[in-house]
């Protein structure tokens, strides 16, 4: 068994009841940290419907949090989140805003990750900010049903 989430007439993932489950349970963990009404309604009939409108802002939103923290414990939690988002947004056609001004990581960093070894917020080394979203994404929406 499995249920749908939907946009108007088009599915963008069809979930089992256990990962839908979870997925809703993250979805308003997510909108209370963010204050933010992420635009994913509730499960009817295993059937669920997206506000394409407040889903784009929810999606930015949260990658806005995503690019402004270095915490490495925060980033894990919230990774697998990220990336399921981001999968259903391409699916329904969301813009997706990678270069939103005011959220680079050379701002202001909220929850930082403190070194041990220098007692200063830890940066995320190696690679731009936005490879380790769009990667997860790209291969978990391999593994996503439709």
């Amino acid at each position: 068994m499995s249920q749908y989430f939907d946009i108007g007439d088009k599915t963008v993932w069809n979930p089992s009841h256990g990962a839908s489950r979870l997925f809703q349970r993250q979805v308003s963990l997510f909108e209370a940290e963010l204050e933010l009404s992420s635009g994913i309604g509730s499960m009817e009939n295993d059937e669920c419907q997206i506000n394409p409108a407040l889903f784009e802002t929810f999606v930015n939103a949260l990658l806005a949090r995503h690019r402004g923290t270095s915490h490495a414990v925060l980033l894990a939690l919230s990774e697998g989140f990220t990336a399921t988002v981001l999968v259903l947004a391409e699916r329904a056609g969301i813009r997706v805003d990678w270069a939103q001004p005011g959220a680079a990581p050379d701002g202001a960093v909220e929850d930082a990750q403190i070194s041990a070894v220098t007692g200063m917020p830890a940066l995320a080394e190696g690679r731009a900010w936005e490879a380790g979203p769009r990667e997860k994404a790209r291969e978990l929406g391999q593994h996503m049903p439709r």
